[in-house]
Formats: structure tokens, sequence, C-alpha cells
């Protein structure tokens, strides 16, 4: 091995000796030697800099070793990175509702594409068109640490790195055998995992060459929300009541007039023996949770290899490889006619009972007028009944719209398959003794195929209802079988369903190209104060990025019921240019009160062209400095200020306008409101809920429409952070250590979209007369069959909550760590806290919306939870044979967000506003009786909660150890806030399941066999 290479074994072993102890490379020469001796041929891995030298580096690090990762018995790099404070629950195992099947992570709350995830200091092709990395393809057989930095880091790794990078550093140089075997479940004998992984490497031609290949295998089983007690019903948190959707069996139609009477028209459900309508829009909701899942069914198959080889004493050609095939499956309640789908049925269906014919001939045509006019005569409507030709001068129909639940059907399930590869080549050596040189080129590939079953479609809905009798269609087509969908549940056939269904497919394809160059090391030159020499990295990199959606045309449609809206192709991609280059030196070593004083800096300068006509594309301008200062050797001082950027991701820039589903509990709109208040019935016009006023109603499942887009006008967003903090080692307490760090992030220029409660702000706060011609009013946009913001998405557009750059993102906090080890005599004593305080987490998306701080808050607006406290700390007892340890995990109690709760008060009190009191629907809103108007009050705090994992691990021979694990010790329930409080993705079974646990306690068995 030549001089240069030996070097950078040597300074990787003083970075992991470092990282070891957590104190982030303070003062790690001290264990140099040793280190070097136990770990010769360790390539070095510096999160935070492209220059190799652990003593050079200031950047506060939080890590994650493989020991812990181990002794939690952790299954994925999505359960490695939750036990680490600070970092926000993103999308994962335990999201059903919204999982695309992949498992991102949020730093720091500023989102999951705001981060960069890497492998040994290398990108990886993204999952998505948000290019965001799938934590799925992490090989954590082979995970040495995990290395959380936070910060703008786009400096060092490019543009993404506005919040941090997380860095999944994995073994090097391995030699011999290791075999990994581990199966879990939960004390209620579900949501079985198993995991199996083998490990192989070999040191070839004298050492000139190392070769590590490695297979692993996972499968989890699914735990179903209807076997949690806390969860096997919903609850709305408003009323507090049981709950759940509105699409119901049996069907419920709209336009019914059931007693015959002036203003008697609504929404009613068929009777349960299925001959009539309620006469009151009472209905029995379907409880969708027994079918929804706590821990998503998961397969996957991977294979990393690396290997390298001392082609001469100043050239080392290297290579890496991964594989991973990933199977995902999301389960949901059936699906069916969902939102009142508009629908025409003639009066002489086959189906159709007297009782139900009558009600819609009696359907009120003029109320407005204080006229009862029936929509047709009982003469008209008993001649329609017989009346089977559409040519037959007595056939009627009827325009309604149906909420109907696919019971009969079962579950609608998303499967989503992902093949990912990614494949680096590259050669390093050395310049002179102290500059080293890398060259290296990188593809990958992602490829992810949903495929949805189990969907009604809309259209056949339509077409199946059209039928006069019970055997053909009037389309006349040979596969139509009329639908029965007045009868009680069950009335619907296996062969009605097979009509109406069909399955549907999504492909979501990435690539990303990458060339690097770099030259690193040592000037050979040093400032007369310091020992060691100023050191640099300058070098240049390529990236190309493309990524597309390609959908069938079933998804292109939006025919799918329940699919929450169609699936647009997308196709886009972009070059980047890059030059960068980074500086450290050394001030003064070694001397009185300047133990250590360093300064470093670096910039980088990117060109991005976009593969867009219309688009010029963007020259950004990134750069850091910092420095640390030791007084003594037990104490050093580090700081740093960094100016990052993010440029749009492929679907900010072109995914097209498209309407999907959000959360919003509360339309100002609904009930008798605007009956009472000129202004709000107004704007509820304007939107197109005129004809509707007193009848528009809140989705019992929490949940309307919004459209939103990319935007080709969208630039690069800009992030300016800093950090300040401190180490403490000291001499007269060997084995410990601790840090403290303060960070403060901002971004402006934000590509940010509205919440929906911004949305509503903004046209409902402070309603005037001219508020029904505002912009921020008429641009939502109400069903024009039922005035509510619920509805077919080609009809009922919604919220509109489009991109722009108007948004700002804030957050700062305080990282801390405290280690300590020491020897008992009888054992080895380890304590290990990571915890992190969060001061702010603000959100504003426009200068007009609310700056909302969500540290501490849940709500549809601040969605995933970000307590003020959280910390990590594991206690390990270690003797000859075995070690215990208890890993104790807190996560800060939370309330509902108070900017949501002022918007329920002010709807609460415009429906109160000029009705007696003895008329007002929500009595004492501000009360505990408030009812169905203001959030349960028992739902409005979840307390503080502590885990505690406990793990024994045994060493029955110097090959072969048993590692022993009860997750959830105490076997800690999440706790209940109803399932309509915040955002679907990550509210719900009642619970926030990617925050709290809510598969109870679990046993886990793990055998390692290494040779």
């Amino acid at each position: 091995m030549n001089t240069n290479l030996k070097k950078a074994a040597l300074r990787s072993a003083t970075c992991v000796a470092a990282f070891a102890i957590g104190t982030t490379g303070a003062y790690a020469q001290d264990a140099e030697a040793d280190a070097a001796t136990a770990n010769p041929a360790q390539e070095i891995v510096v999160t935070g800099s492209l220059i190799r030298n652990p003593n050079l580096q200031s950047n506060p690090v939080l890590t994650t070793t493989a020991d812990q990762i181990e002794l939690k018995q952790s299954n994925t790099a999505e359960d490695i990175l939750r036990e680490i404070p600070g970092i926000v629950p993103s999308v994962g195992s335990a999201v059903n509702n919204g999982n695309g099947g992949a498992s991102f992570v949020n730093l720091r709350g500023l989102g999951s594409n705001r981060n960069l995830v890497l492998l040994n200091g290398d990108r990886l092709v993204p999952a998505e068109l948000n290019g965001r990395f799938d934590l799925n393809n992490i090989p954590v057989a082979l995970v040495e640490r995990v290395d959380v930095l936070t910060g703008g880091a786009s400096t060092t790794y490019g543009a993404d790195a506005i919040s941090g990078v997380v860095n999944f550093v994995v073994k090097s140089d391995f030699t011999g055998l290791e075999a990994n075997v581990s199966n879990q479940i939960t004390e209620r004998g579900d949501g079985a995992y198993v995991r199996a992984d083998l490990t192989m490497g070999a040191d070839f031609d004298d050492g000139k060459g190392n070769v590590v290949f490695a297979v692993g295998y996972q499968q989890s089983d699914p735990v179903y929300q209807g076997d949690r007690s806390f969860a096997a019903s919903s609850i709305d948190s408003y009323s507090g009541n049981i709950s759940g959707s509105g699409t119901t069996s049996p069907s419920r139609f709209s336009n019914v007039n059931a007693l015959g009477i002036d203003n008697g028209n609504g929404t009613r459900q068929i009777t349960a023996d299925g001959t009539g309508f309620r006469t009151t829009s009472a209905f029995d909701a379907f409880n969708f949770n027994p079918y929804n899942i706590f821990q998503t069914p998961f397969e996957r198959f991977n294979m990393f290899g690396q290997a390298k080889y001392e082609v001469s004493d100043a050239v080392e050609v290297y290579t890496r490889g991964i594989f991973s095939k990933n199977t995902v499956k999301t389960i949901i309640a059936p699906s069916g006619s969902f939102s009142g789908l508009s629908v025409v049925i003639p009066l002489s269906n086959p189906y159709m009972t007297a009782a139900q014919r009558n009600a819609f001939c009696a359907r009120d045509m003029n109320s407005a007028a204080g006229v009862y006019t029936p929509l047709y005569t009982q003469a008209q409507c008993d001649a329609a009944a017989l009346a089977t030709d559409p040519n037959d001068p007595n056939y009627r129909t009827v325009t309604t719209g149906l909420y109907r639940r696919a019971t009969e059907f079962g579950p609608r399930v998303s499967e989503f398959t992902t093949t990912f590869f990614d494949y680096k080549a590259g050669a390093r050596g050395g310049i002179t003794d102290s500059i080293n040189w890398d060259v290296s080129g990188a593809y990958g590939e992602s490829e992810n195929i949903q495929t949805q079953k189990g969907y009604w479609l809309n259209s056949r809905v339509r077409n199946a209802l059209l039928a006069t009798n019970t055997d053909t269609c009037l389309d006349g087509s040979d596969d139509c079988v009329p639908l029965n969908v007045f009868g009680p549940d069950g009335s619907i056939t296996d062969a009605m369903n097979q009509y109406l269904t069909a399955n549907s497919q999504v492909v979501t394809k990435t690539s990303l190209a990458q060339v690097r160059g770099l030259i690193n090391g040592d000037i050979g030159w040093n400032v007369p104060w310091a020992t060691d020499s100023v050191a640099f990295a300058i070098g240049a990199e390529y990236r190309k990025y493309t990524a597309s959606q390609e959908s069938d045309l079933l998804s292109q449609s939006g025919d799918l019921g329940g699919s929450g809206g169609a699936s647009p192709n997308i196709s886009g991609g972009y070059d980047v240019y890059e030059a960068y280059g980074e500086l450290v030196v050394p001030i003064v070593q070694d001397k009185p009160f300047f133990e250590e004083l360093t300064a470093q800096g670096g910039a980088r300068y990117s060109s991005y062209t976009v593969d867009a006509p219309s688009k010029p594309g963007y020259k950004t301008w990134t750069w850091n400095v910092g420095g640390t200062w030791a007084p003594v050797r037990a104490f050093k001082i580090r700081g740093n200020y960094a100016h990052a950027v993010r440029a749009p991701n492929i679907a900010e820039l072109f995914a097209p306008n498209n309407t999907g589903l959000t959360n919003l509990a509360v339309d100002p709109c609904a009930g008798s409101a605007p009956l009472t208040n000129a202004n709000l019935a107004a704007v509820c016009t304007a939107q197109g809920g005129g004809a509707y006023l007193g009848l528009i109603e809140n989705d019992p499942a929490g949940q309307v429409n919004y459209t939103s887009g990319g935007n080709l006008a969208l630039k690069p967003e800009k992030s300016n952070s800093w950090k300040l903090g401190a180490v403490f080692q000291p001499d007269f307490l060997p084995g410990f250590s601790a840090t403290v760090d303060y960070y403060n992030i901002k971004v402006t220029d934000a590509i940010t979209q509205p919440t929906p409660g911004d949305a509503i702000s903004a046209c409902f706060d402070n309603l005037t007369a001219a508020s029904a011609t505002s912009a921020a009013c008429t641009i939502i946009q109400r069903d024009p069959s039922s005035g509510n913001l619920f509805g077919e998405a080609a009809t009922t557009p919604g919220l509109f909550l489009g991109l722009t750059n108007q948004g700002t993102l804030k957050t700062d906090g305080i990282d801390f760590t405290v280690n300590y080890g020491r020897d008992l005599g009888f054992a080895q004593l380890s304590l290990a806290l990571n915890g992190n305080w969060t001061g702010s987490s603000k959100f504003k998306a426009s200068p007009s919306s609310i700056n909302r701080d969500c540290v501490g808050y849940y709500s549809v607006n601040c969605t995933s939870i970000q307590p003020e406290w959280q910390f990590s700390e594991r206690t390990t007892l270690s003797f000859k044979d075995f070690d215990v340890s208890l890993l104790w995990r807190y996560i800060d109690k939370v309330t509902y967000e108070p900017a949501a709760y002022a918007d329920d008060l002010a709807a609460a009190n415009a429906a109160n506003d000029g009705l007696a009191a003895a008329a007002q629907p929500c009595p004492d809103p501000e009360g505990a009786d408030a009812g169905g108007c203001m959030v349960n009050p028992e739902y409005r705090k979840i307390p503080a909660k502590s885990y505690f994992d406990l793990s024994g691990r045994v060493h029955l021979n110097e090959n072969l150890t048993l590692t022993l694990t009860v997750q959830n010790l105490l076997d800690t329930k999440p706790k209940v806030v109803g399932s309509t409080i915040g955002a679907t993705a990550y509210n719900s079974g009642n619970v926030y399941p990617s925050t709290y646990d809510t598969l109870g306690r679990r046993y886990a068995a793990a055998l390692k066999f290494n040779f």
C-alpha cells in the first residue's frame, strides 16, 4: 500500500474511534496509534467535509453505531433513524394511506425533500420525482455507523442538503464470513418480521485487494388497526363519537325528499332492510379502521458488493454496487362510489323499490321561492316505473349523488414493487506524499411499479345504473352487469363487482448519472504558530437526473373510486455542473489558551440546465465558514455559518395541476351558518355552492379536495444556517465526554404550498361584502352538484394549494450528547445520551399566510409531530460473555395547534351568528359542550411518552452470538386523539402511528455467526 493510502487508513481509524465515544472528532489524535493498530486498513469517511482529516473537523455530527443497531435489532434504516432525536417522522412503514412504497427521512421538520441521504458520502439514485432516496435500499447488515449532520451542507454535497445529511457508513475491508438471522413478533402474535443476512469478504493478492459481498432478505406481516382496541373504530376528533366515512353501506343518495314536504331535500341513507329511505339525514358511518394497517407488509431482497485493488504504489481502483428489490403493500378499506358520485338513474331501475322511487320523485324543485313543486307528479312517477325504453315518453331519470361502499368486494390494495440498483467505479492515488486524487463515476436507476387492485370504476358504476332490467345494460355490452345499490348491505353480487373493477398501474422511473473528480490533502505549509499543515480539497462534479411517472389510462383518468385523484404522466430532468473547494487552516496549536485554533471554509458553484425549453436554468453559489477553538485540551468551542440552496425538483417543476385529497374537518360554508350571514352566503355562492346553502356538509372522514401542481417559474430556494457548540472531555473524569450545539436554520424563497388552514383563513377570516370577489375566495371551487368541498376530482377542484417561492421556513434548537464509560471491575459500564431541544419550527407559505410554529403542536397544518424535547439514553453493562442494555426513548408532550383551534372557534361563532341562543348549533363553542363544533377537549393534548427497550446479548462462543430484545417493554399505548384532527398520512387509527408505538410489546431474537 502506498504512503498516501496508509495515511488515509490511519486517519480513518482515528475518525472511527472519535465517533465511537460520541464526541464528533474531538481530540481523536490521542487514540490515533492504538486505533490504527486495531483497524489498519479502513478507508476514511468524514461526514461534512471533503478534507479527509478528522483532526480538523468542526462539524457536530450525531452518530449511531453498529453495536447500537444490533442491540435494538433494527431491521431497516427507518428503524435506526427513529431513535435519533431531531428527526421528525416522515412517510414510512407505519403510514398506510399515503404511503408510496418507500420510506423517507425528515431532518428538523424542514421537509423530507430538503436533506440528502448518503452512502459513504455518496449520493444514490432517488426513488421518485421529489428527489428523495428510499431508506429501504440501505444494506443494514453492513452499516458500521450512521452520521447525522444538521444544517446547510450544500457546499460539500451539492444542492438539496439544506437541512443536512444522513450518511450511512458501511464496513470496508471486511474479511471472513458473517451470517445473521432474526425474528420479531408482537405480544399479540402478529406483525412477524424475519430478516436474514450473509456477508463474505476476503483479501487477495497478498493484501493488495479486498472484495466484500452481502445478500439479505427481509419480510414483515401486516398489523391491522382492527386488532388494536384503541383503533378498532374510527373516532371523530370533534364530537368524540364513533364515526367513519359517509361512503356507506347501505347506500346514501342526495336530492332525496323522503317525506314529500317543502324544503325536505337532502342526503338520505337507504334503510337497513333496503325497502326505503331514512327520514332524517342521520346515517350509519362506515368504520374503515379494521381494514387499515399499522405495519405495512414488506418484502425485500438486496445485494451489496464492493472491491478494491492496488494496481501500483500510486493507483488503486475500486468499485461498489447495490441492488434491491422491495415489495410494499398498502391496504385500505373497500372502494365504492365516493364523494357523492353524480349518477343518472332511470326510475325504471329494476332494483329500485316503490318507496325509494317516490322519494326521488318528491324532490322539491322550487323551495327557495317558498313553493313546493315535486320533481315529478305521482302519476308521472308511477308511469316512469314501467318505462324501460329511453324512447318511451314516460321514461324518466333522476340525477343524484351516490355514496356506496363496496363492502362485498374487500379492501383496496396498492402493491409497490421497486427495483433499484446503483453502481460506482473509480480510481484513486497520490500526487505527492501528502496530496491525493480520486476520480469516479456512478450510475443508478430506480423503478417503482404501483399496481392498484380492488377499485370500482366510476364510469362503469354510471353505466350499470342505467339498466332497466336485471340482465342487460342500456349500452348492450356483453360484460355489463346491472348494479343493485338500492338493497341492504350484501346486495351487490360477485358478478356485479367483477364488472365494476379493473387493475391499474403507475410506473415511476428515475436515473442518476454522476462523474466526480477530487484532489485533497495538505499543501505542505503551515502557519508559524501551528504544527499541522493547511489542508485543502478542490473538485468538480457532473450530475444528470431524470425522472418520470407513466400511468395507464385508468390511473390518468381518475376513474378509480376512492383513489384520491388522477395520476398524470410526468417527465423531466436536469443537468448540473459544479466546481467546489474547501480549505482548513490550523492557526494556533499547542500554545497557552490556544491548544487549537482552526479556521475552515468552502464554496461551490453550480450551473443547472433544466429539460424545458422555457426554463433558462440556474446558476448558484453556496459557501460556508467555520472554526474551532480549544483553550485547553478538555474543552473545545466550534461554530459554522453556511449559505445553501435547493433547486426545484422534477415534481415541483413538471407536475401538471391535479386534484387530490387533503384534510379539513370544518368547512365554513357547511350547515346553517350561510343562512344567517349575508357575507358568508355570498362567498359560498361565488364558490359554486349557492344552490345548496344550508345543505352543504362537512366530510365525516375529514377530507376535502385540493388542486396543485408544478410551476416552471420556480427558482432555487436559499438557506442561511449557523451552529455554535462546545465539546467537553475532561482529563479528571476519564471516559466522559459531552457536547452541546445550537443550530439555527432559515430558508427563504422557499418552495411551499399553503396549508388547508391557510387557504381557508385567506378567504373566510374577516369576511366583508367584497370577499365574494376576492381571488382568495373565488379560487376555491365547490362540487356543482352538492356545494361540498369534496366530490369528483373532475368537477370539484376544492382548495387551491399552488407552489410558489413565497414561503419561509425557520427552525432552531440544541443538540446535546453525554457519554460515559467506566470499568466497574466486574463489568464495563457504558452510558450514552443523545437529546434535542427544538426552540421553533416556523412555516409561512406566503407573506399573507399565518407564520405557524409547529413545535409541540399537531393539526391538519402541523402534520407530523415535532416535540420540544426528545432524547434517547442507552445504559449498557458488558460482562465477559454477555451484555445487558436498556434504551430509554423520551418524547415530550404536544398539544393541538392554537391557530387551528382559533380557526375552529371562528367557524363555530360564524355558525351561531344571528341565531337565538336556543337555536345555535354550537352552544358555548369554547366549552366542553361544543359537541362537533370544536375539537374534543380530551384530544387536545398528548402527554409525554417514554419507551423502554431491554436487550441481552450472549456470546455463546467466539463465533456465535445470541441477542434477545423486548421492545416497548412496558407495553405503552399511544394516546387516542381521533382520526380527524390531523393529516391522514400521520393521523391514522385514532393516533399518530409514525411517532408513537402502536404495535405494543414485541419480542425479538437474533443469531449472529462470524468466522
